[in-house]
């Protein structure tokens, strides 16, 4: 799909400079009213014996382009006690046709789809005290890595379920997981180190790589601020060019990364970034759940960038819609955390905390 680049400038003293360019330098305002060409469909998609959808962190669209995999959090925002399916995917017209995983998850987070077809989820937490003595068979779980057939066979599990530490053997709090062309497999650890204010002797903050088998080969990151660390890495993509982006949410940022670890970039324009999706013409789609003053960033309003992950160009923004009670836990209205599209370019956002299920935005005046 084309789109027209809506290139937004700054003044920065006598030069003008592209946005993510300025915005680097602390001089541009928030990118908050670019056109929306979408029109909003809430509550789309329909689950097993029409339960009722929790949160949902984690969706990506099947090969075919049209069906679309979503990890329901168990109709709350845990799996703990729960015997239900979180893994659905849905047809088109969002009738659930596949489901599986009921008793495998805590807190299903991530989600992937690889080029063979496969699902990739990640269990980002193990239960809680108190779950464990409400639900005491929710021990053993979480802290992994799941790789599934479509037809919900597992095929590999990354880290050792309900124990959090390093890997090779362990994995903590994982967030994402993709794949790479040749099958490498990339993991964004913590979800918990994005509100701290200095580190903890157990704070994690990396990126893990494995070959296809699953063999380690290499991490890295740490907690901070500066090229390479991290603030909760919180979603994974690639573009065309192989390059690596990571939503780096506690930081306001997106940092670039080649396959090797190195660092290459970091943009800011696409604001607080809870999962994004990169299509194969490197049209970036941003979908920012946290924004607030309260979050530290002030002005920024959530909702959805779309722009271009080749130059970084923003070019269309989707607000956020009413809650009673907001995302990310402060500010103003709601919007979702997981993001994926489909061949026709509709938009599927996954929805957590006030607002749960799947929201689909559909292209009404795109050029």
């Amino acid at each position: 799909m084309s789109f027209y680049a809506i290139i937004r400038f700054a003044v920065v003293g006598s030069m003008v400079l592209p946005a993510h360019q300025a915005l680097a330098q602390g001089e541009i305002e928030p990118v908050n009213y670019l056109p929306n060409p979408y029109e909003t469909v809430r509550d789309w998609g329909t689950l097993p014996d029409g339960r009722e959808w929790g949160s949902v962190s984690g969706n990506h669209i099947d090969i075919d382009g049209r069906h679309v995999w979503a990890a329901d959090r168990c109709g709350a925002n845990s799996c703990a006690g729960s015997n239900v399916d979180p893994i659905v995917k849905l047809d088109p017209m969002g009738n659930t046709v596949t489901s599986f995983g009921a008793g495998m998850f805590i807190w299903p987070h991530g989600m992937h789809v690889d080029a063979e077809g496969n699902i990739w989820v990640t269990d980002a937490r193990e239960a809680t005290a108190d779950e464990l003595s409400e639900f005491p068979d929710a021990a053993g779980k979480g802290h992994t890595v799941v790789k599934f057939s479509p037809e919900g066979e597992v095929l590999l599990t990354l880290g050792t379920p309900g124990v959090a530490g390093d890997p090779p053997e362990y994995l903590t709090e994982p967030n994402d997981v993709i794949t790479a062309p040749n099958g490498d497999i990339f993991v964004a650890e913590a979800h918990t180190g994005q509100n701290l204010q200095e580190a903890t002797p157990g704070t994690v903050a990396r990126i893990v790589k494995y070959s296809s088998d699953g063999t380690y080969l290499k991490s890295w990151g740490t907690w901070g601020d500066g090229p390479g660390e991290f603030k909760t890495p919180h979603a994974l993509a690639f573009d065309s060019q192989g390059r690596l982006f990571v939503a780096d949410r506690g930081n306001f940022r997106i940092q670039i990364f080649d396959q090797e670890g190195e660092f290459l970039d970091e943009w800011h324009q696409f604001g607080r970034i809870s999962g994004f999706h990169i299509e194969p013409d490197d049209t970036l789609y941003a979908i920012d759940s946290e924004s607030s003053e309260q979050r530290g960033n002030p002005g920024w309003r959530k909702g959805i960038r779309i722009g271009s992950a080749s130059t970084g160009e923003v070019w269309y923004f989707i607000p956020e819609h009413m809650s009673d009670r907001p995302s990310g836990g402060s500010g103003y209205g709601h919007a979702g955390e997981g993001i994926t599209v489909d061949m026709d370019g509709n938009i599927y956002a996954g929805e957590v905390g006030g607002i749960t299920g799947l929201t689909k935005y559909i292209p009404r005046l795109l050029p």
